[in-house]
């Protein structure tokens, strides 16, 4: 487990661990920069953000964040040089999986004292946090139409419906020109079946063209998906083309509503919240401010019953022997590994991606390195307990704790595939200020910095930057973020929802070949 606890605050920088080689610039530090706490001279311009050698770090030796490896020298490094992409080398090294060996049961609240929020308790028995009718595409052919469906559904048009949280249509850009069976298509079907039955949809159209590879049929089958008043389906070529199929499933959603409406949130317990956890535009402050602080929000919200779903496949790697070691069993362990062999083995192998090195410009630009430093902050945001089970991508996450889904780090694919598994809520911590937003569940973002908070405080719901500043300790600012938990999923709105986004962002991961 990586310890986040003994961080200090010391002036202009920032000393993690003990053990580190290095501290992290808090403002920007100017050469010639005297660091008593830390014995030497700034060498560098470094900015904030940055990590700086507290020692001589000899070429080949390596370089301790958290008093975790985040690569080695690539040339002696002398105390006071600021320490980044230019001074580092990335390369592979042993880990020790160890598995389940730092396993520990959580220590749950009791029932009759858990947090509660008010939700829609569907005849199921899950529970959603909005109330939404979704219009999903089998493939690209059908996407013109569910999106004229759900454009008709305007806010003058739904006024007579306050609980209907709107129309949204899920289209995509796949479903033919690809392999008829395997994972790849076994994969947009359960996704596209997640998503129908997901809890925060009141009901859901399913339209496909006819002819193509995902038929609704094979859908229907595979994800065992019923027909029934909830779930309405349309093949364009039955139905009687483009403008037939836009009417009648105007009609279809029209007949729905007034049922949709006459649900009314109820209080239920903090156990029924499956928040899936994200980050994106990660910078410097990820890993000392708004990750940690969403991992201890997770750790509260897993003690009252709850999910927390970390994902991202390739920003655990380089960490992932601390995610082993929380395992419930080696079993559970074993299945992180299989994951991670299948990325570097056969998806990525020879590609220039994240899982092989190179992080993306804003992250370099961030003060992050290589994806073993990005992973270091990424991995934090599942909080301290034990990882209680490994999912597929857009598996329905069944078991309860923090748990863990192979997604890819592109964002839109990755909440995709979450909230397929049942997220209804999602967790989005940013250092550049990523502007996300998702349907049918809300998105909460986090900042890492006061600086980014203050520019784009439309997009930005907390600012965990505070504990940059030294007015908040990570815990208390995981409650709050908890608390912000429990009063988004009982209807208060998202900086995102009220910006509008989440209409374009159903982005299923496509891992087979076109053709």
């Amino acid at each position: 487990m990586i310890e986040i606890s003994e961080k200090r605050l010391i002036g202009p920088i920032i000393r993690l661990h003990p053990n580190d080689n290095i501290v992290v610039a808090r403002l920007d530090v100017a050469i010639g920069t005297e660091v008593p706490s830390e014995n030497f001279t700034s060498r560098s311009q470094v900015p904030a953000g940055y990590k700086i050698a507290t020692k001589k770090i000899l070429k080949g030796e390596p370089i301790l964040k958290y008093s975790v490896t985040v690569g080695f020298a690539n040339v002696d490094i002398e105390p006071g040089t600021m320490v980044h992409s230019h001074n580092t080398e990335f390369r592979e090294f042993d880990r020790d999986y160890a598995y389940a060996s730092e396993f520990k049961a959580v220590q749950m609240v009791p029932e009759s004292e858990r947090a509660t929020f008010k939700g829609y308790v569907r005849a199921n028995g899950k529970v959603g946090t909005r109330n939404f009718i979704g219009i999903l595409s089998t493939v690209n052919c059908s996407a013109t139409v569910v999106k004229k469906i759900a454009e008709w559904f305007t806010p003058e048009r739904l006024a007579e419906f306050p609980n209907v949280d709107g129309v949204v249509a899920f289209s995509h850009s796949i479903g033919c020109g690809m392999e008829m069976t395997g994972e790849p298509m076994q994969l947009l079907r359960r996704t596209m079946a997640g998503y129908a039955r997901h809890p925060n949809l009141a009901a859901a159209l399913v339209i496909g063209l006819g002819c193509e590879r995902n038929q609704l049929k094979g859908l229907m089958e595979q994800e065992e998906l019923m027909a029934s008043p909830h779930l309405h389906t349309f093949i364009m070529q039955e139905t009687g083309g483009t403008r037939k199929t836009i009417e009648a499933g105007i009609e279809a959603v029209r007949a729905l509503l007034p049922e949709a409406n006459n649900v009314k949130r109820e209080t239920v317990s903090a156990s029924h919240l499956s928040v899936g956890l994200q980050c994106g535009g990660s910078d410097g402050f990820s890993s000392i401010t708004a990750n940690p602080a969403l991992g201890a929000a997770v750790d509260i919200l897993v003690r009252h019953g709850g999910t927390g779903i970390l994902s991202e496949t390739p920003e655990i790697y380089g960490v992932e022997h601390t995610l082993t070691r929380r395992a419930a069993n080696q079993v559970v362990g074993e299945k992180l590994i299989e994951r991670i062999r299948w990325w570097k083995d056969e998806y990525s192998v020879g590609r220039d991606v994240q899982i092989n090195g190179q992080v993306s410009p804003g992250n370099q630009i961030g003060g992050l390195a290589n994806i073993f430093e990005k992973s270091l902050g990424s991995s934090m945001k599942g909080g301290t307990g034990p990882l209680m089970e490994v999912y597929k991508y857009a598996e329905p996450v069944n078991a309860k704790g923090f748990v863990f889904m192979d997604t890819p780090g592109f964002d839109p694919v990755s909440a995709t595939g979450q909230i397929a598994g049942g997220a209804n809520l999602i967790a989005f911590t940013t250092g550049r200020g990523s502007m996300f937003g998702s349907k049918p569940a809300p998105c909460i973002k986090l900042a890492t910095n006061s600086p980014m908070f203050n520019r784009l405080e439309e997009d930005m719901d907390i600012n965990c930057g505070e504990i940059l500043d030294g007015t908040v300790s990570v815990q208390e600012m995981g409650q709050r973020i908890f608390e912000l938990f429990l009063r988004t999923a009982s209807g208060e709105a998202s900086k995102s929802e009220k910006l509008g986004l989440g209409d374009h962002e159903f982005v299923p991961w496509q891992i087979g070949i076109m053709s």
